[in-house]
Parts: C-alpha cells; sequence; structure tokens
C-alpha cells in the first residue's frame, strides 16, 4: 500500500480530521445564526462553539481506544494530549482572548481622542474557548469518533 492510499485508509487520521471539519462548519453555522453575518475566517479560525480543537483530540482519543484498546500505549498518549489541548484551549488560549478584547476596547477608546493615532490592527479576539465550548466540541468528537471507526 502506498503512502497516500495509507493515509486515506487511517481511521484514526480520518475520524480526527472530520471532527475538525464538522466542528469548523458547525461554528461557521451558528456564529452566522448568532450574529445575522458570515464570516469566512470563522471557517479556519480559533474560537468559538463548538470547540474544533476538542472536537479533533477527542475524535483521536475515540478512535485510538476503537483500535488499540483503552489499555495502550497509543491510547495513553492521544488521552494525554488531549487533556493537554482542551486545558489549553480553555486557559492560556480563553485568557489570551480576554485580554486582547480588551486591548482592542483600549486602542479604540484611545483613537476616539487622538485623531493623529495611527489605525492599529485589530488583535484577533477569538482564540480560546469557554468550558461549554469545549464540552460540546469534545461530545462531538465521541460521536465523530464512533461513527468513523464503525462504519
Amino acid at each position: 500500500m502506498g503512502f497516500l492510499q495509507g493515509v486515506l485508509h487511517n481511521r484514526i487520521l480520518l475520524a480526527s480530521f472530520w471532527g475538525w471539519l464538522i466542528a469548523q462548519v458547525l461554528k461557521t453555522v451558528i456564529y452566522v445564526v448568532v450574529n445575522k453575518n458570515f464570516n469566512p475566517e470563522r471557517l479556519l479560525g480559533d474560537g468559538g462553539m463548538p470547540s474544533s480543537h476538542s472536537a479533533t483530540v477527542t475524535a483521536l482519543v475515540t478512535s485510538t481506544a476503537f483500535y488499540f484498546g483503552p489499555d495502550t500505549f497509543e491510547f495513553a498518549v492521544s488521552a494525554i494530549l488531549a487533556l493537554i489541548v482542551m486545558h489549553d484551549a480553555m486557559g492560556v488560549r480563553r485568557e489570551t482572548g480576554k485580554q486582547a478584547k480588551a486591548i482592542n476596547n483600549i486602542m479604540d477608546w484611545l483613537t476616539e481622542f487622538s485623531s493623529d493615532a495611527p489605525p492599529e490592527e485589530k488583535l484577533k479576539e477569538f482564540v480560546g474557548h469557554s468550558p461549554t465550548q469545549v464540552f460540546f466540541g469534545a461530545l462531538l468528537g465521541v460521536i465523530i469518533g464512533i461513527v468513523v471507526c464503525t462504519l
């Protein structure tokens, strides 16, 4: 079996990819429904509901458990990776988004008072995830992992 054919038949990799893709599409649809406008950055961007980080890594963990079992090295590595990614999405990345929003507000306020101020590029505010976004991303990833492995 060739490399590309091997990649295309790797159910663990496919489950992870589908977890990411479906979460990104759902994130975009939810953004459109809530905000009444389409933002193409949502298709590839970070942050939002559901967490594509969580969907990707939990699809990885679920499919790894399916193929190798929960008592294996492969499962242990993927589970620890998933915990780190989801913790980071709710912690450091979420705080970064909050700080970006505060800095953007300060820059807007300063621009109002000085017409000489050069326009600053806005910082990205969609960076991390709330615990709810991580939970629903993880749930989505488990479902996708099960579906991909049982088809």
